[in-house]
């Protein structure tokens, strides 16, 4: 971020900062506060600096102010005051900052006031609650009006004393909001989420979903759900379409359990982790199938999708993912439906991440799994089971049961409000046409400036789900130090699933908001980040 006066204040990321940061150190914690001997490199070396975060300031590329955030117990004061946590108020996650320095000639220009805006910004996306620092005394009012509290006795040595200050994540904001909000607007909203889940909520989504709630039973309820599924099978072409309490993995189980009433074999599909769980769900229900699988990123060969059919006995079915969310490709679902037409199969769909962000038509389609999150921006935790007629199951679990769903108005047993009231909302404002527009839109702009940069989406241009773009990432680079400087900026990425870490990939998802706005500052970090790996 930049101040009015042109002060660049980031995250220290290259050797040359460094290099700086030593040099600042030795300048004020050897020289000006007497605390460590002195070098003839007149440079320092802090004893943690591997698992420093480093904040800087600079102006014109040189460093005027710097302070290390360290999160990993035992912290400096573990080792100054006993029973720290004794001094402590409640918290979940602490961090200790230490090494606030700042050129004396910049020291009354809140400089360390906007480093600390920045260390805020971060202890936020990091989930950090508490800050501990060691506060020179001579500077104590400065902390002060920073919102620091005092704690426990002095520690250090003459000329190098200390006191020990904590800061709450909130009374942090609330400090730093009022006198440089104006100033740095950005580090005061809402993170970019460019997440395949969960996405941003809308103000009238959260409206929706804090109304009081209302029984199950009640004829209010019972009215606003059958509108809630005539939306969504209007806007699928299902003709039916069940809502129960949980996540699209349950969905994809109710569906595993209409097919284990089928004596039939069928065909899984499968060309990344979404793909493979549906192998997974098909072998927990002892369903008789064979797998097709081909590498993640590709798509599938439709030609041997049929070759393998036909060397099966007596296919009933085929089940598939149609956008997979782990490699951005979106599987032909006009080919799949055209393939099971001819031979008279059932085609069972995955259509969690894409239902709301692309035209899915489900006409031809007997089962298909979504989500009340994901695109269609409702909070997570009902799972949507579109279908044309079910098939009495009896030996199954409750839950599970779509037979029993239909014979009692889509109510069998208790459905929070909550969360149907809040998908309704978010449903009527949906126009999935013209969000997938624009979508396409700026994901091809997108795959061109990662081409750019030499980091080429994973899928190709011509098989590629528009809301999902998955990025490999050299060797030299980790995809969990790209993805936590992003995050640290305030774009929310994917990177974290296990999936993603054990191929070195992150993922920029446009769900719900697509621009070049939005993005274009993501590939310029990106960019930075690649050129400048830490």
């Amino acid at each position: 971020m930049r101040s009015r006066d042109g002060l660049v204040f980031k995250l220290a990321s290259t050797s040359q900062e460094l290099d700086q940061i030593r040099a600042l150190s030795y300048e004020t914690f050897v020289e000006e506060i007497p605390q460590h001997p002195t070098r003839e490199d007149r440079l320092h070396t802090d004893r943690f600096e591997g698992e420093n975060t480093y904040f800087i300031g600079l102006d014109r590329g040189r460093l005027i102010a710097m302070m290390a955030l360290r999160a990993r117990r035992p912290f400096s004061l573990d080792q100054k005051l006993e029973e720290l946590n004794s001094y402590l108020p409640p918290h979940r996650s602490p961090c200790e900052l230490r090494l606030l320095a700042v050129r004396p000639e910049y020291r009354k220009r809140r400089v360390a006031a906007h480093l600390m805006a920045l260390v805020w910004k971060v202890c936020q996306h990091r989930g950090y609650d508490l800050a501990l620092i060691s506060g020179t005394t001579r500077q104590l009012e400065l902390y002060r009006q920073m919102g620091f509290e005092p704690f426990g006795p002095l520690v250090g040595k003459p000329g190098a004393h200390y006191q020990p200050m904590y800061l709450t994540l909130a009374r942090f904001r609330e400090s730093l909001q009022g006198f440089l909000g104006e100033v740095f607007p950005e580090l005061f909203r809402d993170p970019e989420n460019l997440l395949p889940g969960p996405v941003k909520i809308e103000p009238w989504v959260q409206e929706a979903f804090i109304a009081p709630p209302i029984s199950h039973r009640s004829s209010e309820f019972k009215a606003l759900l059958r509108a809630t599924k005539g939306t969504l099978s209007e806007m699928t072409g299902a003709t039916r379409v069940e809502i129960a309490t949980g996540s699209g993995t349950l969905a994809n189980d109710m569906i595993g359990s209409q097919l284990a009433t089928e004596k039939g074999e069928g065909l899984v599909l499968s060309n990344g982790e979404f793909g493979d769980r549906l192998l997974d769900h098909a072998a927990r229900f002892g369903l008789r199938h064979t797998s097709l699988e081909v590498p993640w990123g590709e798509t599938f060969d439709y030609e041997a999708i049929e070759g393998a059919l036909g060397r099966m006995g007596d296919p009933q079915w085929v089940w598939c993912v149609h956008g997979e969310t782990s490699t951005g490709v979106l599987n032909d679902l006009p080919r799949l439906k055209e393939i099971c037409r001819v031979r008279e199969l059932s085609l069972c769909l995955d259509a969690i991440s894409t239902i709301g962000a692309v035209p899915v038509d489900l006409r031809g389609v007997r089962f298909a799994s979504g989500s009340s999150g994901k695109a269609l921006g409702a909070f997570p935790g009902l799972a949507l089971v579109f279908y044309d007629q079910p098939r009495a199951n009896g030996k199954t679990a409750r839950s599970l049961d779509l037979q029993f769903f239909s014979d009692t108005d889509g109510i069998p047993f208790t459905l929070g409000s909550n969360l149907v009231n809040a998908l309704r909302a978010a449903l009527e404002r949906l126009e999935v046409e013209a969000r997938a527009a624009q979508v396409k839109e700026v994901s091809g702009w997108l795959r061109q400036e990662l081409e750019r940069l030499g980091l080429p989406a994973l899928a190709a241009r011509g098989d590629s789900f528009p809301a999902v773009t998955t990025v490999p990432l050299p060797p030299t680079t980790s995809s969990l130090d790209v993805g936590g400087r992003l995050s640290d900026a305030g774009f929310l990425v994917s990177f974290e699933s296990g999936y993603l870490v054990d191929r070195n990939w992150i993922q920029l998802c446009l769900m719900r908001e697509s621009s070049v706005a939005l993005v274009k500052p993501v590939v310029e970090l990106l960019e930075e980040i690649i050129k400048n790996p830490s």
